[in-house]
């Protein structure tokens, strides 16, 4: 699967943005997907992962309540709404997508493809 990374950009403090993840294929709906993130001189962060049918999600406690994950399979995109952004949110957010054997998946290791990166820049 190809995934492609849209939505990115400035943002003031307080402000929202909503990234977007199209994937290329027709078995979308069969993939566990997730969100990660990298900011300068830092690790690669995880921040949302969403199951396959949409039901179930997950977030890191830096983002709950401020960030919401969704998909729509019929569009074979999953989306990250990010309200009440702060500076710190200031990164490269990369979409990500497996089949692992568990309902969603909270680890780099876990995920095989993924996007290409969407910068986010939070203002102060």
């Amino acid at each position: 699967v190809q995934l492609q990374a849209s939505g990115g950009g400035l943002v003031q403090a307080g402000g929202s943005l909503r990234l977007s993840c199209a994937a290329s294929g027709r078995t979308f709906s069969s993939y566990v997907m997730g969100w990660f993130r990298q900011a300068p001189g830092k690790e690669r962060e995880f921040v949302a992962t969403i199951s396959r049918s949409g039901g179930s999600t997950y977030y890191v406690d830096s983002v709950k309540g401020r960030f919401i994950i969704s998909r729509d399979n019929a569009k074979n995109t999953v989306y990250l709404q990010m309200n009440s952004l702060k500076p710190e949110d200031t990164a490269v957010y990369y979409c990500a997508a497996d089949q692992p054997r568990k309902l969603y998946a909270t680890h780099s290791y876990e995920y095989e493809y993924w996007g290409q990166g969407a910068q986010v820049t939070v203002s102060s």
